[in-house]
């Protein structure tokens, strides 16, 4: 995998709740002014305070934080929800960064993935929560799922990112059925491979034998993790290189795999993408989990029609226009005393 972290954040302060409070978790958001107040040990609240509570979990379970003491969180963020920018993942890691500065980037990544998968019931990856604890300013990160290496790689291009106001929920549905597809195929390619334990691992040149071995819709969702595998790590390679045009190449050859294969695009992503290739853009593909939400778009420096381009297709198609901004690599997790 290969993301990067944007400058848009979710700030996160935390303190003590009050007196005679034991145990009691009171979450307070900006965005909606809603206010939770619940037993994080006894029960799990429901929406956005659930990432809360399973992070405070993750937290007493290393010891870090004490089982009784009442924690008062606030939150504010200008990351849309379910746009497939990781506003979740970035939700876990501020409130872990805030409540544990002393534990380590990996660590952080970790406590948020388990607060999501195995408190929230999100069947997510690492990839999320590690940008947002790893993240650096003009780098994208090169992250190997399997043995959590992470690289860092130099990436100060132009990308647009362009939302479709198509939201989803993760943690029910398309994100999940994915993920016991692929492990299905994993179970069933063990046969073939018996030290095969995750679909990034299958060999690419043996791609042929995986289509053989698998029936659909188990083939197609194996070919593309294989082949998405294999672009990403190519695709490193060309950002090291400064080959943007042929990295960009591999955006679009991604967002097919994902359209065709993986079938978790949407009519709204597949229109943004195929308006600016048509516009002459670098490249394009979904970002996130897909089934809606926002694609991103790698311009070239003095590309200045690309943007209006979009903006009238979307328009002729769906009669609104969709929101567009330019963005750039940014530094993940970070602590402000105030």
């Amino acid at each position: 995998m290969l993301p990067i972290a944007i400058a848009q954040r979710t700030s996160v302060a935390v303190g003590p709740g009050r007196d005679g409070d034991a145990g009691v978790l009171e979450a307070i958001s900006t965005r909606d002014r809603s206010v939770v107040r619940v037993k994080w040990q006894e029960e799990l609240p429901k929406g956005w305070a659930a990432y809360v509570a399973g992070v405070l979990r993750e937290l007493w379970a290393l010891e870090v934080l004490p089982p009784d003491g009442p924690v008062r969180v606030a939150v504010a963020s200008d990351l849309p929800v379910g746009a497939g920018l990781a506003s979740s993942a970035a939700l876990s890691v501020a409130v872990a960064k805030a409540l544990a500065p002393s534990l380590p980037p990996r660590q952080i990544a970790g406590v948020a993935f388990r607060a999501e998968h195995d408190h929230v019931g999100v069947r997510c990856g690492v990839m999320d929560q590690t940008i947002s604890a790893l993240g650096k300013r003009d780098h994208a990160v090169l992250l190997e799922c399997a043995s959590l290496e992470a690289k860092q790689i130099p990436f100060s291009a132009r990308l647009l990112l362009v939302d479709t106001g198509v939201r989803h929920d993760l943690s029910a549905g398309g994100l999940n059925q994915r993920r016991a597809e692929c492990e299905a195929a994993v179970k069933r390619l063990k046969v073939e491979l018996p030290e095969l334990v995750w679909l990034a691992s299958w060999p690419a040149e043996w791609l042929p034998r995986l289509k053989r071995a698998l029936r659909e819709p188990l083939r197609s969702r194996a070919v593309h993790v294989v082949s998405e595998t294999a672009r990403t790590r190519f695709g490193a390679q060309l950002l090291q290189q400064g080959k943007l045009k042929r990295f960009g190449e591999l955006l679009y050859e991604s967002h097919e795999s994902c359209r065709r294969l993986y079938e978790c695009s949407a009519p709204e992503l597949d229109t943004i993408v195929s308006a600016a290739k048509r516009a002459g853009a670098l490249g394009a593909r979904l970002t996130g989990a897909g089934w809606g939400g926002a694609a991103i778009v790698l311009l070239s420096k003095r590309d200045n029609k690309t943007i209006p381009a979009i903006q009238r297709a979307y328009e002729r198609v769906y009669g609104k226009t969709p929101v567009m901004s330019e963005v750039k690599a940014a530094a993940g997790a970070h602590t402000e005393r105030l």
